[in-house]
């Protein structure tokens, strides 16, 4: 994709429900200032940041995170092409500030529909506006599972969960990385890995872990 244009295949293969729309409309939509590209580690928004428009995101993958005053993390969600941030529609349908981080985990490109746009394709488009309320619907039930599982699972459960999730295989990944994932902290997700390398469950590297024992992960989940 050239750096000053937005593939429109691309575009509407992500969002099909902009493929109703005229190509005036999309040609619009694809204004060559509505495009970001940003490297990994960017912040994509930050808390107490008003909402400039609705992204579309092309390429790469958002983590949108929660930060309490004692500086811990908690991943609320993930943000990947042909979806959309939650937090973004809800600031923009409130007239609200962001109330979470946005962070790109790996390069992005992604398109900003400027506020005006967004809320006139709400009114006029139904398939857009489908769109943005199903993931309302997906994301609160995503965000629902995981208040349940801080507030009553055992955190080595939650910890086996997260690794059975993850591809199979050696993952390069920090024992930092997942306690920011699970809320925690590093030096009780470093204990808990211990335990789960002593019990055969993983094998532990420098920033690499192996299961190697998926079903006694599995089993421990689902205790």
């Amino acid at each position: 994709m050239a750096s000053h244009l937005v593939d429109r295949a691309h575009l509407l293969t992500a969002y099909p429900a902009l493929a109703g729309l005229s190509a005036e409309h999309l040609t619009h939509l694809q204004a060559p200032q509505s495009l970001l590209h940003l490297p990994a580690g960017s912040q994509v928004f930050t808390e107490h940041q008003p909402c400039q428009g609705f992204p579309l995101l092309l390429d790469g993958r958002i983590k949108v995170v929660k930060q309490a005053p004692n500086g811990r993390e908690i991943l609320l969600y993930r943000v990947v092409p042909g979806g959309s941030c939650i937090i973004s529609s809800s600031c923009l349908l409130g007239h609200s500030d962001y109330n979470a981080r946005g962070i790109a985990e790996t390069p992005l490109s992604l398109l900003i529909l400027p506020v005006g746009e967004f809320s006139r394709l709400l009114v006029d488009h139904a398939p857009f506006r489908d769109f943005v309320f199903h993931l309302f619907a997906e994301r609160i039930g995503e965000l629902m599972q995981l208040v349940e599982e801080v507030a009553f699972a055992r955190l080595d459960q939650r910890l086996a969960k997260l690794l059975l999730a993850r591809p199979e295989g050696q993952l390069t990944v920090t024992h930092q990385q997942l306690a920011d994932e699970l809320g925690s902290v590093r030096e009780i997700v470093s204990r808990l890995l211990k335990g789960f390398a002593a019990q055969g469950l993983v094998t532990l590297g420098r920033e690499q872990l192996t299961v190697i024992d998926r079903p006694g992960l599995q089993k421990l989940a689902a205790v």
